[in-house]
C-alpha cells in the first residue's frame, strides 16, 4: 500500500503548537537522513521508532536505494513488520533482499494471513520455501493453504484469523472469549455464528454485541440475512460487493460453504487502488512502471505498444500516401487534415474511458449495454452536427472557400460519429473474446479515427476539388 505523505497540519487554539495528521513531517525525514549517512543507526531507530508504519514505508519508497538499504540494515528487528505491508512491490522486494529471509520470517510472525500473503506472494519459490519453513506451525499452515488458491482471488484476499462461535453462547460468553486471550486477531468487526460443521449461519456486528445485554443469546441477536463470498472469487469482484451493499467485512466460504476466512474492507481499498493503477497504466501502455523500475523494466513495458503504435501510424499515413497528389495542389488540406483526426481521437478516448469505467464496476448487462450504446450513439451524433458546424464555419473562414468548409464539416461528422460508435463497440467486443479492454481499446479506437478521418476528407477533396 502506498499512502500520500500530504502535510495537513492545524494550529491549535489553547497554545499555538502545530499540529501534524502525519508524523512524517520534512524535518524529521532530514534528520533520518542524516543519521543515515553518519553512520549513528542508533539515532536513526529513536527517529523512526514513533513514525506510523505507513509513514516509515512512505520514507523507504522515497530515499535513494542505498540510504534505504542502510537504513533497513540499522533497523534490523527493529523494524515495524507492518511497515512492508505498506510498501509497492517494487520496494518491498528491494527491501526483503536486504534484509534475508530470516528476518522477512520474523517480521511475518505478528502480522494477519492476509498482509503475510501480500508479502510472500511475490517471492521465488526458493525463497518462500525457506520464509515459510521459518514461521510457526500453526501460521505456515494458514499461509500455505491461502497459498493455493488462485492469484487474485478472495482465497488470497481473505484473513484466515476470524472469530467464530457457536449460537448457543451468551453474549457475556462470548466477551469472556473475547477478553481471555485466546484471540489472536488483529483486527475484525464481526463475529461468526457457525454450526459444527463450520457452516455460517449468522453474524454479529461487534458494535451490536457491545451494545446488547450478557443474558441474551447469540442466536437472539445474529443477522441471520448476510453475505458470503466464494473462495475462489476474483478479487474486482469482491470489490464491487463491497462497494454496491456498503460492507465493512465478510466471510468467505470454501466449495463445501465453510467458513475459512474473512476479508476486510482495508483490504478491499487496497484492491480498488490496485485495479485502478493497472487500469491507467494500461491505457497509457505503460504496464506497470514505477518510479524504482529498472530502465529494462521501463523499456521493455513501453516498447511492445510503440511498436504497435507505429504500425498503426503507418497504416494511417499509407491513407495519407494514396492522396498525396490531392495534398500537393491544396495546401489548405494540408493544415485542416490534422484537426480531423484529433478530434477523432479524442472524442474515442473519451468514450473509451466511459465504457473501461462501466465495464470495470460492472454496470453493463444485456439492456444497460443497448442503452448505453445507443446513449453514446445520440451523443456521437449531436456533437458530430455541432462539431461541423463549427469546423466547417472556422474553414470557410479561414480559407474563403465554401467546398473546403462543406469537406470538412462532412468529414468532421463522420469521423466524430464513427469514435463514439468504436470507442463504445471496441471495449465491449474485446471484453467478449478475453482481452482487456483497458489495454488495447485505444490502439483500436485511434487507428480507427485516424484511418476513416483522413479517408473521408481526402476522398472527398480529390472527388470534388480535384
Amino acid at each position: 500500500m502506498v499512502q500520500n505523505n500530504k502535510q495537513i497540519d492545524r494550529r491549535d487554539n489553547d497554545n499555538g503548537r502545530r499540529l501534524f495528521l502525519s508524523g512524517l513531517t520534512p524535518k524529521v525525514e532530514a534528520a533520518i537522513i542524516g543519521a543515515v549517512q553518519k553512520g549513528a543507526a542508533q539515532r536513526a531507530r529513536a527517529l523512526m521508532a514513533p513514525l506510523h508504519p505507513a509513514d516509515q514505508a512512505y520514507l523507504l519508497e522515497r530515499l535513494p536505494a542505498g540510504i534505504a538499504a542502510s537504513l533497513i540494515r540499522f533497523l534490523d528487528d527493529h523494524l515495524n513488520g507492518e511497515t512492508l505491508t505498506y510498501l509497492n512491490e517494487n520496494t518491498r522486494g528491494q527491501i526483503i533482499e536486504v534484509m534475508g529471509t530470516k528476518a522477512l520470517a520474523r517480521q511475518l510472525h505478528n502480522l494477519s494471513t492476509d498482509d503475510v500473503i501480500d508479502i510472500v506472494e511475490e517471492l521465488e519459490k526458493d525463497t518462500l520455501a525457506h520464509v515459510l519453513a521459518a514461521l510457526p506451525n500453526e501460521k505456515r499452515v494458514l499461509v500455505e493453504g491461502s497459498l493455493s488458491f488462485p492469484q487474485d482471488s478472495a482465497g488470497r484476499l481473505m484473513q484466515r484469523e476470524i472469530i467464530t462461535v457457536p449460537s448457543f453462547w451468551t453474549v457475556g460468553q462470548t466477551i469472556d472469549f473475547l477478553r481471555s486471550g485466546a484471540v489472536k486477531t488483529l483486527d475484525f468487526y464481526l463475529i461468526f455464528v457457525v454450526d459444527p460443521a463450520r457452516k455460517p449461519l449468522g453474524e454479529v456486528p461487534l458494535s451490536k454485541l457491545l451494545c446488547t445485554q450478557r443474558h441474551c443469546r447469540i442466536l437472539e441477536i445474529m443477522e441471520g440475512d448476510f453475505r458470503l463470498i466464494p473462495v475462489n472469487l476474483d478479487q474486482e469482484e469482491v470489490a464491487v460487493l463491497f462497494r454496491r451493499y456498503g460492507m465493512v467485512s465478510a466471510g468467505v466460504v470454501d466449495s463445501r460453504n465453510r467458513l475459512v476466512g474473512m476479508i476486510t474492507i482495508d483490504d478491499v481499498i487496497d484492491v480498488i487502488d490496485e485495479e485502478a493503477e493497472e487500469d491507467l497504466m494500461a491505457l497509457a501502455g505503460v504496464g506497470g512502471a514505477s518510479l524504482r523500475s529498472s530502465m529494462t523494466e521501463t523499456m521493455k513495458g513501453r516498447t511492445a505498444w510503440l511498436v504497435v503504435n507505429l504500425v498503426t501510424a503507418i497504416l494511417a499515413s499509407a491513407v495519407i500516401g494514396v492522396f498525396d497528389g490531392t495534398i500537393e495542389q491544396l495546401v489548405a488540406l494540408a493544415v485542416l487534415m490534422p484537426i480531423v483526426a484529433s478530434m477523432g481521437g479524442n472524442a474515442g478516448t473519451q468514450t473509451i474511458a466511459v465504457a473501461v469505467r462501466a465495464i470495470a464496476l460492472r454496470q453493463l448487462d444485456s439492456v444497460s449495454t443497448r442503452n448505453f450504446i445507443f446513449r453514446e450513439f445520440l451523443v456521437a451524433l449531436l456533437n458530430g452536427l455541432v462539431f461541423a458546424g463549427l469546423a466547417g464555419l472556422v474553414s470557410f473562414i479561414w480559407f474563403n472557400d465554401p467546398e473546403i468548409a462543406v469537406i470538412m464539416a462532412v468529414a468532421m461528422f463522420a469521423n466524430l460519429l464513427v469514435a463514439g460508435l468504436t470507442g463504445t463497440l471496441v471495449p465491449l467486443g474485446l471484453l467478449r473474446s478475453g482481452v482487456d479492454p483497458a489495454v488495447a481499446s485505444s490502439v483500436f479506437v485511434t487507428t480507427t479515427t485516424d484511418v476513416v478521418g483522413f479517408s473521408v476528407f481526402l476522398g472527398l477533396a480529390a472527388l470534388y476539388l480535384m
